[in-house]
């Protein structure tokens, strides 16, 4: 018979086994679908009472920033909770995509039927290319590193971008939304499309770990205010014509001028 030591420690090396297996398997689990890059470790939101209140409260809500992105992002890979849903939740992010959105205004402009339309049309080409321009240049300052993406995903090597501050998605999303609320809807059916597609885009973002929270909310905020300063830089079709012959006029007689000048050196 084996003695009660040796029992104890056949159960303590077993108790050891499971939690090295169970470990072991965290590990794996997180390698194959890690949420947080290598620079957002639980260490770097280490608080002293000696530091600035404000430094420990913005800690404190990065922290509460990155819990409740981790929650929400439960299709970040075919692993995840809600992995079966990706594919759709992918498309659902492709519809806030730029490519899309240019293409499809540029060809409605193009084929416009009346010069109201081709105006509405004409000023959401110049807001979408206010909104990456202006998006670039608070991602360029702010230089905050999107989460870790999945490897195998081909397509996110070419549509994410490095930075995440703020989401692209969340700004194009508010300012098309209420660009088209302004412009073009006019019934409480497309307005509830309108709002709930926006919605649904700045969620995606969040349930495929794009995006931090912050991220999202801020590109809301950001895209809504935006539209303010596109009515504010509205581009009428009479000021566009104006412009280019004006633009013509000036071309026209430089040309002028240099044949003029050639005949009278000969």
């Amino acid at each position: 018979m084996s003695s009660p030591s040796s029992r104890r420690n056949s159960c303590r090396g077993v108790v050891r086994g499971s939690r090295a297996s169970s470990e072991c398997h965290v590990r794996r689990r997180g390698s194959s679908c890690s949420y947080f890059s290598s620079g957002a470790q639980p260490g770097d939101f280490s608080v002293r009472l000696s530091q600035p209140i404000f430094t420990i409260t913005l800690r404190f809500l990065l922290a509460i920033d990155l819990w409740l992105s981790k929650r929400l992002g439960v299709c970040a890979c075919e692993e995840s909770p809600c992995g079966s849903i990706r594919p759709l939740v992918r498309l659902v992010e492709f519809s806030g995509h730029v490519i899309p959105w240019l293409i499809g205004t540029v060809y409605t402009l193009l084929r416009g039927e009346s010069v109201a339309e081709q105006e509405i049309m004409l000023n959401l080409a110049l807001a979408l290319m206010l909104d990456l321009l202006l998006v670039r240049v608070v991602k360029t300052l702010v230089r905050r590193r999107m989460p870790a993406q999945n490897r195998s995903d081909i397509l996110s090597t070419f549509f994410v971008e490095r930075y995440s501050f703020p989401s692209g998605h969340a700004t194009r999303a508010a300012m098309c939304a209420r660009f088209l609320l302004a412009q073009l809807v006019d019934t409480a059916s497309m307005w509830v499309l309108v709002v709930g597609w926006a919605a649904l885009v700045s969620l995606s973002r969040l349930l495929l770990a794009r995006h931090y929270v912050t991220d999202v909310g801020f590109g809301l905020a950001m895209g809504y205010c935006q539209y303010s300063l596109v009515e504010r830089l509205w581009v009428t079709w009479d000021c566009l014509q104006d412009l280019l012959l004006m633009r013509l006029t000036e071309r026209f007689n430089r040309a002028y001028d240099g044949l003029w000048l050639a005949d009278w050196k000969h």
